[in-house]
């Protein structure tokens, strides 16, 4: 007699995505079926769907958590001890740092620097570094993905000004601050002491230090560069919502566990 299609979800291999922000959400559904909404006993509000990989079907739980890398960190935290998963992934936009890397293109995170530790002494910032780190069977994978293009046949909608993304493993940097002057003391800060940092956001040391704190849980971050240091538009938050979803997708179907 077959499997009933409640015990053929029960034997999938679970997965998390964690988003921050409405479009990141939505992009990420996308690419899932059967998509229904569950409620965390605590009143968290999470959809839950099925994935297609190329290595095996997921079931996969869609958060969005909002900014900032303490409220992220929790949120995380509260998801994996709700779905289980294998596999946390935060899919997101970011915003560019280096002059070779523009819209649409994609940042894999390899660690994110908490660049706001540290001590103010006679009016100067004396860091003190802190960072979180993507799992390594998760940052190979990406490497991997990155070297090839298949990951932009899962493209959902393409851009006609930025039809052709690319996709880079760098550092990004994580603070509570929107950075928006390249000559600003943070931007001058970033490149003196965290100078491989190649896009800036909000919630990705809190994301990796929940990755962490739970032994056995794979995770990585995969951001789309929405804007730059100087030019601070919501138009490209789509594009890169979209490309950064199709990226942590490929890797997950490509994913061997």
């Amino acid at each position: 007699m077959p499997e009933s299609i409640d015990t053929q979800e029960e034997s999938l291999l679970k997965a998390v995505i964690i988003t921050a922000i409405p479009i990141e959400f939505t992009s990420t559904c996308e690419h899932l079926r059967d998509v229904i909404e569950i409620t965390h006993p605590k009143g968290t509000v999470y959809e839950k769907g099925i994935f297609e990989g190329e290595e095996r079907n997921w079931e996969v739980g869609v958060a969005q958590v909002g900014a900032g890398n303490i409220q992220c960190g929790l949120e995380t935290e509260r998801a994996i001890d709700y779905f289980n998963p294998r596999v946390v992934i935060f899919v997101g936009i970011a915003g560019g740092f280096k002059d070779d890397i523009t819209f649409g293109d994609i940042v894999v995170a390899e660690r994110a620097y908490a660049y706001e530790h540290g001590k103010i002494k006679n009016g100067k910032m004396l860091t003190r570094p802190e960072s979180g780190k993507s799992s390594y069977a998760m940052l190979q994978r990406a490497m991997a993905v990155a070297r090839r293009d298949d990951w932009k046949y899962r493209i959902k909608k393409t851009n006609k000004e930025y039809p052709n993304p690319s996709a880079i493993v760098k550092p990004i940097a994580a603070g509570e601050k929107v950075i928006a002057d390249s000559q600003s003391e943070v931007a001058e800060l970033l490149r003196t002491h965290y100078n491989d940092t190649a896009a800036i956001e909000m919630e990705g040391y809190g994301f990796y230090k929940a990755i962490e704190d739970n032994e056995g849980v794979l995770g990585l971050i995969v951001r789309g560069i929405s804007d730059m240091l100087d030019n601070k538009e919501d138009r490209f938050q789509e594009l890169a919502s979209v490309n950064a979803s199709a990226f942590a997708f490929e890797v997950l179907s490509k994913l061997k566990i």
